[in-house]
Protein backbone atom coordinates (compact mmCIF):
# COMPACT_ATOMS: atom_id res chain seq x y z
CA UNK A 1 0.00 0.00 0.00
CA UNK A 2 1.69 3.42 -1.07
CA UNK A 3 1.69 6.31 1.43
CA UNK A 4 -0.61 8.73 -0.06
CA UNK A 5 -3.71 5.71 -0.15
CA UNK A 6 -2.94 4.84 3.56
CA UNK A 7 -3.61 8.33 4.32
CA UNK A 8 -6.53 8.77 2.37
CA UNK A 9 -7.75 5.61 4.43
CA UNK A 10 -6.80 6.65 7.85
CA UNK A 11 -8.49 10.05 7.12
CA UNK A 12 -11.78 8.08 5.99
CA UNK A 13 -11.20 5.94 9.89
CA UNK A 14 -10.74 8.94 11.20
CA UNK A 15 -14.16 10.36 9.91
CA UNK A 16 -15.98 7.40 10.57
CA UNK A 17 -14.46 7.01 14.25
CA UNK A 18 -15.12 10.92 14.82
CA UNK A 19 -18.87 10.12 13.84
CA UNK A 20 -19.39 7.08 16.42
CA UNK A 21 -17.56 9.18 19.39
CA UNK A 22 -19.89 11.63 18.72
CA UNK A 23 -22.99 10.05 18.94
CA UNK A 24 -21.98 8.19 21.99
CA UNK A 25 -20.70 11.68 23.57
CA UNK A 26 -24.24 13.10 22.97
CA UNK A 27 -25.76 9.45 24.72
CA UNK A 28 -24.20 11.33 27.92
CA UNK A 29 -24.79 15.52 27.82
CA UNK A 30 -28.02 16.86 28.12
CA UNK A 31 -29.42 16.02 25.02
CA UNK A 32 -32.09 19.16 24.19
CA UNK A 33 -35.53 18.31 22.75
CA UNK A 34 -35.62 20.55 20.24
CA UNK A 35 -32.15 22.53 19.53
CA UNK A 36 -33.06 24.02 16.19
CA UNK A 37 -32.21 27.51 15.26
CA UNK A 38 -35.56 28.24 14.77
CA UNK A 39 -36.34 27.40 18.31
CA UNK A 40 -33.16 28.38 20.01
CA UNK A 41 -32.64 32.39 18.17
CA UNK A 42 -36.26 32.87 17.73
CA UNK A 43 -37.95 31.72 21.56
CA UNK A 44 -41.35 32.26 19.84
CA UNK A 45 -44.04 29.70 19.45
CA UNK A 46 -45.85 29.36 16.13
CA UNK A 47 -49.70 28.54 16.84
CA UNK A 48 -51.22 26.32 14.34
CA UNK A 49 -53.45 27.31 11.27
CA UNK A 50 -57.44 28.53 11.63
CA UNK A 51 -58.80 26.43 8.90
CA UNK A 52 -59.23 23.05 9.31
CA UNK A 53 -55.99 21.00 8.85
CA UNK A 54 -57.67 17.87 6.07
CA UNK A 55 -58.59 21.01 4.06
CA UNK A 56 -55.65 22.88 4.34
CA UNK A 57 -53.46 20.20 3.41
CA UNK A 58 -55.88 18.85 0.44
CA UNK A 59 -55.41 22.37 -0.71
CA UNK A 60 -51.76 22.05 -0.93
CA UNK A 61 -51.55 18.50 -2.37
CA UNK A 62 -53.91 19.55 -5.15
CA UNK A 63 -52.11 22.92 -6.19
CA UNK A 64 -49.03 20.19 -6.71
CA UNK A 65 -51.08 17.62 -8.41
CA UNK A 66 -53.02 20.63 -10.69
CA UNK A 67 -49.51 21.97 -11.42
CA UNK A 68 -48.58 18.97 -12.90
CA UNK A 69 -51.21 17.99 -14.99
CA UNK A 70 -51.25 22.01 -16.70
CA UNK A 71 -47.23 21.62 -17.46
CA UNK A 72 -48.47 18.25 -19.42
CA UNK A 73 -50.51 20.55 -21.92
CA UNK A 74 -47.17 22.25 -22.82
CA UNK A 75 -45.52 19.55 -25.39
CA UNK A 76 -43.26 21.98 -27.74
CA UNK A 77 -39.63 20.65 -27.09
CA UNK A 78 -38.39 24.09 -28.61
CA UNK A 79 -40.65 26.51 -26.81
CA UNK A 80 -39.63 24.31 -23.52
CA UNK A 81 -35.74 24.78 -24.36
CA UNK A 82 -36.22 28.16 -25.42
CA UNK A 83 -37.22 29.10 -21.86
CA UNK A 84 -34.47 27.40 -20.51
CA UNK A 85 -31.94 28.61 -22.51
CA UNK A 86 -32.72 32.40 -22.28
CA UNK A 87 -30.17 34.39 -20.66
CA UNK A 88 -27.92 37.72 -20.31
CA UNK A 89 -24.20 37.61 -19.49
CA UNK A 90 -22.88 40.54 -17.76
CA UNK A 91 -18.65 41.01 -18.72
CA UNK A 92 -16.38 41.00 -15.71
CA UNK A 93 -13.15 41.50 -15.66
CA UNK A 94 -10.88 38.21 -14.33
CA UNK A 95 -9.03 40.94 -12.31
CA UNK A 96 -12.07 42.09 -10.36
CA UNK A 97 -13.08 38.46 -9.82
CA UNK A 98 -9.69 37.61 -8.55
CA UNK A 99 -9.74 40.71 -5.58
CA UNK A 100 -13.44 40.14 -4.48
CA UNK A 101 -11.99 36.18 -4.12
CA UNK A 102 -9.44 37.15 -2.42
CA UNK A 103 -10.96 40.18 -0.43
CA UNK A 104 -14.33 37.18 0.28
CA UNK A 105 -11.69 34.95 1.87
CA UNK A 106 -9.99 37.06 3.88
CA UNK A 107 -13.26 38.20 5.48
CA UNK A 108 -14.53 34.54 5.62
CA UNK A 109 -11.49 33.74 7.71
CA UNK A 110 -11.96 36.46 9.66
CA UNK A 111 -15.21 35.36 10.81
CA UNK A 112 -14.47 31.93 11.39
CA UNK A 113 -11.62 32.54 13.61
CA UNK A 114 -14.44 34.89 15.90
CA UNK A 115 -16.60 32.57 15.74
CA UNK A 116 -14.55 29.52 17.13
CA UNK A 117 -12.60 32.20 19.80
CA UNK A 118 -16.22 34.30 20.72
CA UNK A 119 -17.83 30.61 21.35
CA UNK A 120 -15.81 30.01 23.69
CA UNK A 121 -14.90 33.20 25.67
CA UNK A 122 -18.10 35.29 24.29
CA UNK A 123 -21.08 35.51 26.50
CA UNK A 124 -23.02 32.07 26.69
CA UNK A 125 -26.42 33.40 26.16
CA UNK A 126 -27.75 32.48 22.46
CA UNK A 127 -29.92 35.58 21.88
CA UNK A 128 -25.94 38.01 21.96
CA UNK A 129 -23.44 35.19 21.10
CA UNK A 130 -21.50 36.25 17.98
CA UNK A 131 -20.99 32.21 16.96
CA UNK A 132 -24.80 31.80 17.27
CA UNK A 133 -26.09 34.88 15.64
CA UNK A 134 -23.42 34.44 12.41
CA UNK A 135 -23.60 30.58 11.67
CA UNK A 136 -27.28 30.33 12.14
CA UNK A 137 -29.04 34.11 11.25
CA UNK A 138 -25.77 34.62 9.19
CA UNK A 139 -24.96 31.63 7.35
CA UNK A 140 -27.59 28.92 7.87
CA UNK A 141 -30.68 30.96 7.08
CA UNK A 142 -29.15 34.24 5.37
CA UNK A 143 -26.28 33.33 3.04
CA UNK A 144 -27.67 30.24 2.23
CA UNK A 145 -31.23 32.27 0.94
CA UNK A 146 -28.65 34.65 -1.15
CA UNK A 147 -27.55 31.43 -2.71
CA UNK A 148 -30.54 29.67 -4.36
CA UNK A 149 -32.37 33.65 -4.51
CA UNK A 150 -29.52 35.52 -5.99
CA UNK A 151 -26.61 33.38 -6.72
CA UNK A 152 -23.94 31.19 -5.13
CA UNK A 153 -21.69 33.41 -2.64
CA UNK A 154 -19.80 30.67 -0.37
CA UNK A 155 -16.56 30.22 -3.48
CA UNK A 156 -15.98 34.23 -2.61
CA UNK A 157 -16.02 33.30 1.02
CA UNK A 158 -15.60 30.31 1.68
CA UNK A 159 -12.59 29.99 4.92
CA UNK A 160 -11.81 26.29 4.91
CA UNK A 161 -10.84 26.07 0.99
CA UNK A 162 -8.86 29.80 1.63
CA UNK A 163 -6.93 28.12 4.42
CA UNK A 164 -6.23 25.29 2.12
CA UNK A 165 -5.15 27.11 -1.05
CA UNK A 166 -3.19 28.78 1.66
CA UNK A 167 -1.43 26.14 3.11
CA UNK A 168 1.60 25.21 1.75
CA UNK A 169 1.44 21.52 0.18
CA UNK A 170 0.18 19.70 -2.97
CA UNK A 171 -2.68 17.13 -2.42
CA UNK A 172 -1.64 14.14 -1.23
CA UNK A 173 -3.85 11.52 -3.87
CA UNK A 174 -6.47 12.01 -6.14
CA UNK A 175 -9.95 12.10 -5.17
CA UNK A 176 -11.96 8.81 -6.17
CA UNK A 177 -13.93 9.11 -8.76
CA UNK A 178 -16.73 6.84 -7.42
CA UNK A 179 -17.08 8.43 -4.76
CA UNK A 180 -18.65 11.44 -6.35
CA UNK A 181 -20.34 13.40 -3.29
CA UNK A 182 -21.16 10.36 -1.27
CA UNK A 183 -18.72 11.88 1.82
CA UNK A 184 -20.40 15.17 1.33
CA UNK A 185 -24.10 13.13 1.97
CA UNK A 186 -22.79 11.64 4.81
CA UNK A 187 -21.29 14.68 6.16
CA UNK A 188 -24.23 16.82 5.38
CA UNK A 189 -26.30 14.23 7.37
CA UNK A 190 -24.09 14.04 10.48
CA UNK A 191 -23.57 17.55 10.81
CA UNK A 192 -27.64 17.82 10.83
CA UNK A 193 -28.00 15.13 13.27
CA UNK A 194 -25.26 16.70 15.51
CA UNK A 195 -27.12 20.21 14.73
CA UNK A 196 -30.27 18.69 16.19
CA UNK A 197 -28.84 16.80 18.75
CA UNK A 198 -26.85 18.40 20.33
CA UNK A 199 -27.51 22.19 22.11
CA UNK A 200 -25.27 24.01 19.64
CA UNK A 201 -28.16 26.92 18.85
CA UNK A 202 -28.49 27.40 22.51
CA UNK A 203 -24.58 26.73 23.81
CA UNK A 204 -22.13 28.72 22.01
CA UNK A 205 -19.13 27.46 23.55
CA UNK A 206 -21.01 23.96 21.91
CA UNK A 207 -21.33 25.43 19.06
CA UNK A 208 -17.74 26.27 18.66
CA UNK A 209 -16.60 23.06 19.25
CA UNK A 210 -18.61 21.85 16.34
CA UNK A 211 -16.96 24.57 14.44
CA UNK A 212 -13.79 23.34 14.96
CA UNK A 213 -14.52 19.72 14.64
CA UNK A 214 -16.00 20.89 11.37
CA UNK A 215 -12.86 23.16 10.56
CA UNK A 216 -10.38 20.02 11.37
CA UNK A 217 -12.64 17.60 9.02
CA UNK A 218 -12.75 19.83 5.76
CA UNK A 219 -8.79 20.86 5.99
CA UNK A 220 -8.08 17.59 6.20
CA UNK A 221 -10.17 16.57 3.68
CA UNK A 222 -8.78 19.53 1.08
CA UNK A 223 -5.09 18.65 2.09
CA UNK A 224 -5.41 14.43 1.29
CA UNK A 225 -7.33 15.50 -2.21
CA UNK A 226 -6.94 18.81 -3.03
CA UNK A 227 -8.79 21.88 -2.87
CA UNK A 228 -10.95 21.53 -6.03
CA UNK A 229 -11.86 18.13 -5.94
CA UNK A 230 -12.69 17.71 -2.53
CA UNK A 231 -14.62 21.42 -2.47
CA UNK A 232 -16.72 20.66 -5.40
CA UNK A 233 -17.46 16.44 -4.23
CA UNK A 234 -16.49 15.92 -0.35
CA UNK A 235 -16.81 19.14 1.78
CA UNK A 236 -20.89 19.32 2.72
CA UNK A 237 -21.06 22.93 3.10
CA UNK A 238 -19.94 23.64 -0.86
CA UNK A 239 -21.40 20.55 -2.49
CA UNK A 240 -24.87 22.03 -0.58
CA UNK A 241 -24.32 26.08 -1.41
CA UNK A 242 -23.44 24.49 -5.30
CA UNK A 243 -26.71 22.33 -5.53
CA UNK A 244 -28.81 25.63 -4.26
CA UNK A 245 -27.37 28.15 -6.40
CA UNK A 246 -28.65 26.16 -9.14
CA UNK A 247 -31.88 27.47 -8.69
CA UNK A 248 -30.15 31.01 -8.84
CA UNK A 249 -31.26 33.14 -11.54
CA UNK A 250 -27.53 34.42 -11.09
CA UNK A 251 -23.97 32.13 -12.00
CA UNK A 252 -20.43 32.82 -12.56
CA UNK A 253 -19.43 31.64 -16.12
CA UNK A 254 -16.08 31.98 -17.98
CA UNK A 255 -17.93 35.06 -19.84
CA UNK A 256 -18.67 36.93 -16.45
CA UNK A 257 -22.09 36.92 -14.50
CA UNK A 258 -25.02 35.26 -16.40
CA UNK A 259 -29.08 36.06 -15.51
CA UNK A 260 -31.04 33.10 -16.57
CA UNK A 261 -34.57 32.01 -15.45
CA UNK A 262 -34.64 30.46 -11.54
CA UNK A 263 -33.90 26.64 -11.69
CA UNK A 264 -32.10 27.11 -15.48
CA UNK A 265 -29.53 25.34 -13.89
CA UNK A 266 -31.46 22.37 -12.36
CA UNK A 267 -33.07 22.00 -16.22
CA UNK A 268 -29.42 21.54 -18.03
CA UNK A 269 -27.19 20.27 -15.21
CA UNK A 270 -26.04 16.75 -16.38
CA UNK A 271 -23.57 14.05 -14.95
CA UNK A 272 -25.87 13.29 -12.16
CA UNK A 273 -25.17 10.22 -10.23
CA UNK A 274 -26.86 8.06 -7.45
CA UNK A 275 -24.95 10.39 -4.73
CA UNK A 276 -26.62 13.44 -6.06
CA UNK A 277 -29.66 11.67 -5.61
CA UNK A 278 -28.69 11.00 -2.03
CA UNK A 279 -27.62 14.33 -1.41
CA UNK A 280 -30.50 16.61 -2.80
CA UNK A 281 -33.04 14.10 -0.76
CA UNK A 282 -30.67 14.69 2.04
CA UNK A 283 -31.60 18.79 1.76
CA UNK A 284 -35.42 17.97 2.02
CA UNK A 285 -35.26 15.57 4.48
CA UNK A 286 -32.76 17.26 7.06
CA UNK A 287 -35.35 20.46 6.83
CA UNK A 288 -37.84 18.24 7.17
CA UNK A 289 -36.83 16.11 10.67
CA UNK A 290 -35.60 19.32 12.08
CA UNK A 291 -39.22 21.11 11.69
CA UNK A 292 -40.77 18.01 13.15
CA UNK A 293 -38.48 17.86 16.17
CA UNK A 294 -39.37 21.49 16.89
CA UNK A 295 -42.84 21.46 17.03
CA UNK A 296 -45.27 20.75 20.14
CA UNK A 297 -46.29 17.17 18.79
CA UNK A 298 -42.84 16.43 17.95
CA UNK A 299 -40.86 16.92 21.22
CA UNK A 300 -43.73 14.84 23.18
CA UNK A 301 -42.98 12.00 20.52
CA UNK A 302 -39.65 12.00 21.40
CA UNK A 303 -40.14 12.30 25.28
CA UNK A 304 -42.49 9.06 25.02
CA UNK A 305 -39.89 7.50 23.31
CA UNK A 306 -36.80 8.88 25.50
CA UNK A 307 -38.29 7.25 28.35
CA UNK A 308 -37.99 3.92 27.29
CA UNK A 309 -34.32 4.63 25.44
CA UNK A 310 -32.03 7.52 25.46
CA UNK A 311 -33.13 10.81 23.47
CA UNK A 312 -30.26 10.95 20.99
CA UNK A 313 -30.99 6.81 20.28
CA UNK A 314 -34.39 8.07 19.39
CA UNK A 315 -33.52 11.34 17.62
CA UNK A 316 -31.24 9.05 15.56
CA UNK A 317 -33.37 6.18 14.75
CA UNK A 318 -35.68 8.66 13.44
CA UNK A 319 -33.42 10.85 11.57
CA UNK A 320 -31.87 7.30 10.01
CA UNK A 321 -35.65 5.64 9.29
CA UNK A 322 -37.27 8.84 7.83
CA UNK A 323 -34.39 9.95 5.77
CA UNK A 324 -34.35 5.86 4.10
CA UNK A 325 -38.21 6.48 3.63
CA UNK A 326 -37.42 9.65 1.43
CA UNK A 327 -34.79 7.86 -0.47
CA UNK A 328 -36.41 5.01 -0.78
CA UNK A 329 -39.98 6.76 -1.66
CA UNK A 330 -38.08 8.40 -4.60
CA UNK A 331 -36.41 5.34 -6.10
CA UNK A 332 -39.86 3.41 -5.61
CA UNK A 333 -41.37 6.63 -7.88
CA UNK A 334 -38.48 6.07 -10.49
CA UNK A 335 -39.26 2.32 -10.88
CA UNK A 336 -43.40 3.18 -11.28
CA UNK A 337 -41.80 5.67 -13.93
CA UNK A 338 -40.35 3.56 -15.80
CA UNK A 339 -43.24 1.05 -16.12
CA UNK A 340 -45.29 4.50 -16.62
CA UNK A 341 -43.48 5.37 -19.72
CA UNK A 342 -42.79 1.92 -20.87
CA UNK A 343 -39.14 2.24 -21.77
CA UNK A 344 -36.01 0.18 -22.64
CA UNK A 345 -34.16 3.00 -19.97
CA UNK A 346 -33.70 1.79 -16.91
CA UNK A 347 -35.06 2.94 -13.89
CA UNK A 348 -31.54 4.24 -12.02
CA UNK A 349 -31.37 6.47 -15.47
CA UNK A 350 -34.66 8.04 -14.99
CA UNK A 351 -34.27 8.52 -11.24
CA UNK A 352 -30.55 10.21 -11.69
CA UNK A 353 -32.24 12.25 -14.82
CA UNK A 354 -34.90 13.47 -12.74
CA UNK A 355 -33.09 14.20 -9.46
CA UNK A 356 -32.49 18.11 -9.86
CA UNK A 357 -35.88 19.04 -9.20
CA UNK A 358 -35.37 17.63 -5.65
CA UNK A 359 -33.37 20.61 -4.99
CA UNK A 360 -36.19 23.53 -5.82
CA UNK A 361 -38.39 21.60 -3.21
CA UNK A 362 -35.39 21.86 -0.64
CA UNK A 363 -34.65 25.83 -1.32
CA UNK A 364 -38.87 26.08 -1.02
CA UNK A 365 -38.16 24.23 2.04
CA UNK A 366 -35.37 26.38 3.32
CA UNK A 367 -37.07 29.56 2.35
CA UNK A 368 -39.96 28.74 4.44
CA UNK A 369 -38.25 27.33 7.22
CA UNK A 370 -35.50 30.53 7.69
CA UNK A 371 -37.31 33.31 6.32
CA UNK A 372 -39.06 34.65 9.18
CA UNK A 373 -35.80 33.47 11.49
CA UNK A 374 -33.36 35.59 9.62
CA UNK A 375 -35.77 38.59 9.16
CA UNK A 376 -36.62 38.12 12.84
CA UNK A 377 -32.89 38.50 13.78
CA UNK A 378 -31.84 41.16 11.28
CA UNK A 379 -30.64 43.86 13.97
CA UNK A 380 -29.12 41.32 15.82
CA UNK A 381 -26.81 40.13 12.96
CA UNK A 382 -25.79 43.58 11.86
CA UNK A 383 -24.85 44.55 15.17
CA UNK A 384 -22.78 41.16 15.49
CA UNK A 385 -21.34 42.04 12.47
CA UNK A 386 -20.75 45.67 13.35
CA UNK A 387 -19.41 44.88 16.94
CA UNK A 388 -18.02 41.24 17.53
CA UNK A 389 -16.28 42.53 20.55
CA UNK A 390 -19.13 43.73 22.10
CA UNK A 391 -22.29 41.83 22.92
CA UNK A 392 -26.02 44.23 23.27
CA UNK A 393 -27.38 44.63 26.72
CA UNK A 394 -30.72 44.57 25.25
CA UNK A 395 -30.83 42.38 21.44
CA UNK A 396 -33.36 43.67 19.40
CA UNK A 397 -35.81 41.02 17.54
CA UNK A 398 -37.85 42.32 14.89
CA UNK A 399 -41.82 40.95 15.41
CA UNK A 400 -43.02 38.29 12.68
CA UNK A 401 -46.60 39.74 11.35
CA UNK A 402 -49.83 38.00 11.00
CA UNK A 403 -49.49 37.04 7.74
CA UNK A 404 -46.12 34.81 8.01
CA UNK A 405 -48.15 31.38 8.11
CA UNK A 406 -49.72 32.52 4.48
CA UNK A 407 -46.50 33.70 2.64
CA UNK A 408 -45.11 30.01 4.57
CA UNK A 409 -47.02 28.18 3.03
CA UNK A 410 -46.31 29.77 -0.61
CA UNK A 411 -42.77 29.36 -0.03
CA UNK A 412 -43.01 25.61 0.42
CA UNK A 413 -45.76 25.98 -3.03
CA UNK A 414 -43.68 27.66 -5.17
CA UNK A 415 -40.83 25.38 -4.88
CA UNK A 416 -42.78 22.61 -5.64
CA UNK A 417 -44.24 24.29 -8.67
CA UNK A 418 -40.83 24.83 -9.86
CA UNK A 419 -39.93 21.08 -9.39
CA UNK A 420 -42.68 20.29 -11.30
CA UNK A 421 -41.96 22.12 -14.52
CA UNK A 422 -38.29 21.20 -14.22
CA UNK A 423 -39.46 17.73 -13.90
CA UNK A 424 -41.35 18.53 -16.89
CA UNK A 425 -38.59 19.61 -18.81
CA UNK A 426 -36.21 16.85 -17.82
CA UNK A 427 -38.33 14.59 -19.00
CA UNK A 428 -38.80 15.81 -22.17
CA UNK A 429 -35.43 16.01 -22.91
CA UNK A 430 -34.82 12.28 -21.98
CA UNK A 431 -37.62 10.98 -23.58
CA UNK A 432 -38.37 10.97 -27.79
CA UNK A 433 -42.08 10.25 -27.06
CA UNK A 434 -44.42 13.40 -25.92
CA UNK A 435 -46.57 10.23 -24.54
CA UNK A 436 -43.61 8.91 -22.78
CA UNK A 437 -42.62 12.20 -21.15
CA UNK A 438 -45.76 12.58 -19.70
CA UNK A 439 -46.52 9.59 -18.38
CA UNK A 440 -43.15 9.64 -17.05
CA UNK A 441 -43.82 12.25 -14.67
CA UNK A 442 -46.63 11.07 -12.93
CA UNK A 443 -44.83 8.68 -10.10
CA UNK A 444 -42.47 11.76 -9.25
CA UNK A 445 -45.34 14.80 -9.03
CA UNK A 446 -47.43 12.07 -6.60
CA UNK A 447 -44.00 11.95 -4.47
CA UNK A 448 -43.91 15.47 -4.76
CA UNK A 449 -47.29 15.89 -3.40
CA UNK A 450 -46.34 13.44 -0.76
CA UNK A 451 -43.76 16.27 0.09
CA UNK A 452 -45.72 18.98 0.19
CA UNK A 453 -48.42 17.69 2.49
CA UNK A 454 -46.00 16.46 4.97
CA UNK A 455 -44.13 19.84 5.03
CA UNK A 456 -47.64 21.83 4.91
CA UNK A 457 -48.62 19.68 8.09
CA UNK A 458 -45.73 20.33 9.77
CA UNK A 459 -45.89 23.95 9.26
CA UNK A 460 -49.58 23.64 10.48
CA UNK A 461 -48.29 22.61 13.75
CA UNK A 462 -47.46 24.77 16.86
CA UNK A 463 -43.43 25.19 17.97
CA UNK A 464 -42.49 24.20 20.93
CA UNK A 465 -40.86 26.86 23.04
Amino acid sequence: MDRPTAIGRRLALCGASALVVSVGALCVVDVVAASNAAVGLSGGARESVSVPRWLYLLTGGAVVGASGLLASVVTDRTFIRAIHAWNRVVPTRDSLQAWAIRLGRVVGVVLLALVISLGFTGPQIPTVSFAVIVVFAGVRAGLTMVAYLVGNPWPVLNPWRALVEWAPVDRLRAYPERWGVWPATAGLLAAVFVETAAPVATIPSVLAVAVAGYTVYTLSGGIVFGADAWFRYGDPLAVAFRFYGRVAPLRRTDDGLALALPGSALAAVEGVDTADVAFAVALIWELTFSGFVTTRPGTAFVDALAGVVPRVLVLFGLFVSGYALFVGAYWFAARRSQRAAETYRSAREIGTWMASPLVAIAAGYHLAHYFWLFVSNVPMLVEALTSPLSPPANPVVLAVPGFANGLTVAFVLVGHLLAVWIAHARAYELFPSRLQAIRSQYPFVAVMIGYTVISLWLISLPTAT
